[in-house]
């Protein structure tokens, strides 16, 4: 359900319950009674929101980061490594190698990998941390499952 679906879910139950009332009370709302429905609208629409779980969230970035993977953006997988913030240039353009050959093998004895997907996540909300399991499916029909650990670091997601 959207929030603009609880919206109108939320109108729709305040102009009814406003209607009836005034029926009832001969066309005058009475003030708390206004004040009610307008409390348990505000309510439904804060209960509404598309809040995702840290393991949803978690879920995504990983998936995000590994197709960039796919796509061969291999600065933007990287920039999704945890602690790559402020390292050396050298040693980014390492890891971006590392990556280009992480590629190049799979490539080599799979057909490369086609596409990505979800499989499940958990996460520790006390730790900020998370493992996401991928399905790695490849350009020879194979497919591996893999778990990426990832952690939170100021809101965002990042692999570890």
């Amino acid at each position: 359900m959207t929030n603009c679906d609880v919206l109108e879910m939320a109108i729709h139950t305040t102009e009814c319950t406003k209607r009836m009332v005034m029926k009832a009370r001969g066309m005058r709302l009475h003030p708390v009674l206004l004040f009610m429905t307008i409390a348990l609208s505000a309510v439904l629409l804060s209960c509404s929101g598309n809040d995702k779980s840290p393991a949803d969230m978690a879920a995504e970035a990983a998936k995000v980061y590994y197709d960039h993977l796919v796509a061969e953006r291999y600065a933007d997988y990287v920039s999704g490594l945890s602690g790559t913030d402020n390292i050396p240039a050298s040693y980014r353009e390492q890891l971006v190698v590392n990556a280009k050959q992480f590629v190049a093998e799979q490539r080599k004895e799979h057909g490369g990998i086609s596409t990505v997907n979800i499989v499940r996540a958990t996460a520790d909300s006390v730790n900020h941390t998370a493992d996401v399991f991928l399905q790695l499916c490849f350009g020879d029909s194979t497919r591996e499952e893999i778990v990426v650990p990832m952690v939170e670091n100021g809101g965002r997601w990042l692999l570890r």
